[in-house]
């Protein structure tokens, strides 16, 4: 293989199932390409806001002037994205080192593409001479091959019902899941304000510093700025972080006591603070991109992420119409998903996806057309997410509003030509 996107076809061809629960394998192969970081590494896992926070630890410690490696799953366009040094994705020629590693180490060990591209991203990651490293968890937690790494802290964000067919199907199970990310003696902390039981359970069990919101930190806001307190640190006046959202907060709480946390190896100024909450950007999280009409990206792909998009869009005031580009993996609680957000929609355009996973778009349009007292409103279907958004732009006036969510591979499938703009009546990148 001399191309990533060779590379990356053959990682989908290795293994029978592309999601294979559980450690042996990847942790083998761990082993013989001798993986291990001599840095502090933070670990993230959650149902929603795990981006986020990763993004915001990033840009705190880079102004503390750290070097900076992180590894978050899934990519909006490009695979190189999973993979940032210094706030930079990594150049695909490094990629194709680190998959030239694991497929030597690997022998006739069978990994999933999610495995093999875990292990060629923590080689990478291992050689590039970083202060601090931050793993996003791509699902759950205990069996997530990111749990290969003992992390030096652990985060665990908001949770919520997704992924019951793996995780369970409450949150006490999912939180159990998640859980197993926290390692005996280091800090785990909390930012779910109402985590599971069985959060608590499993940090006490293994004697973890828990840091529970309410207990051992906490936040406060008005209308201009938002202050931090926690185990004698504490920030006042603190401009809201650049990531929009109501639910960015919570994030935010979490990452400061993360810092704190680990003020003893990793210290960081106020300033530093300030201005990585500050400057922090991630596509895709509730990302407004300017013109008439107003155009909304968000991820939300299950029910609690998209009850947060419904809120923070009941926020930005009043638009004539609203229109709708939505497209989903059929795994999702899709009627429950819709059901939040469709009072707010005048017009939907429902959109296929390029992946044997995902919903039709004649799927979720009759999800939709079915919902308990739905309203008749106008409805589509699209062969991509581009023509989707051309679609609902042409009959937008200036004053509407769009929002384009669901899947990655939705907001993705509108940026892979650079931040949608909208000229006249024509779609440009």
């Amino acid at each position: 293989m001399k191309t990533l996107e060779e590379w990356l076809a053959h990682c989908e061809q290795l293994h029978p199932v592309s999601i294979d629960m559980g450690l042996d394998r990847v942790a083998a192969v761990a082993a013989k390409l001798s993986i291990g970081f001599e840095c502090p590494v933070i670990t993230v896992a959650g149902t929603n806001g795990k981006g986020s926070t990763c993004a915001m630890l990033e840009g705190i410690l880079q102004h503390a002037g750290y070097r900076t490696g992180v590894y978050t799953s899934p990519h909006l366009v490009h695979f190189e994205e999973r993979c940032r040094l210094q706030g930079q994705a990594v150049p695909a020629a490094a990629l194709l080192e680190g998959f030239a590693r694991v497929e030597q180490a690997r022998g006739d060990t069978s990994l999933t593409y999610f495995e093999f591209t875990t292990l060629a991203i923590l080689s990478v990651l291992q050689g590039a001479g970083l202060d601090v490293v931050i793993l996003e968890v791509g699902l759950g937690g205990r069996l997530d091959a990111v749990n290969i790494v003992d992390a030096d802290c652990a985060i665990i964000t908001s949770i919520d019902l997704d992924h019951t067919a793996l995780l369970g199907p409450d949150r006490e199970s999912i939180g159990r899941e998640k859980a197993g990310i926290l390692r005996t003696g280091k800090p785990a902390i909390i930012s779910d304000p109402v985590p599971p039981q069985s959060v608590i359970d499993r940090a006490t069990q293994i004697g973890a510093d828990l840091w529970l919101v309410g207990r051992d930190f906490n936040f406060t806001g008005d209308r201009q700025q938002w202050a931090w307190a926690g185990r004698g640190r504490r920030y006042s006046g603190l401009a809201y972080p650049a990531l929009r959202g109501a639910n960015q907060l919570v994030n935010a709480s979490g990452v400061l006591a993360a810092l704190v946390a680990l003020r003893g190896q990793l210290p960081v100024t106020a300033q530093a603070v300030r201005s990585g909450l500050a400057m922090v950007e991630l596509p895709g999280r509730f990302q407004v991109v300017a013109g008439q009409p107003a155009l909304v990206l968000d991820v939300a792909h299950n029910p609690h992420a998209v009850a947060a998009l419904t809120a923070n869009l009941d926020a930005m005031g009043f638009f004539p119409v609203t229109h709708a580009v939505f497209g989903a993996m059929a795994d999702k609680d899709l009627a429950a998903l819709l059901a939040r957000i469709d009072p707010l929609i005048d017009r939907w355009y429902f959109t296929d996806l390029p992946l044997p996973r995902a919903a039709s778009a004649a799927a979720l349009q009759a999800i939709q057309a079915a919902l308990p007292g739905a309203r008749k409103v106008p409805a589509s279907t699209h062969p991509d997410p581009l023509s989707a958004l051309r679609a609902a732009r042409d009959a937008a006036d200036p004053a509407d509003r769009i929002i384009v969510f669901g899947s990655f591979h939705t907001v993705g499938g509108v940026l892979r030509d650079g931040v949608p703009r909208f000229d006249a009546k024509h779609l440009s990148a």
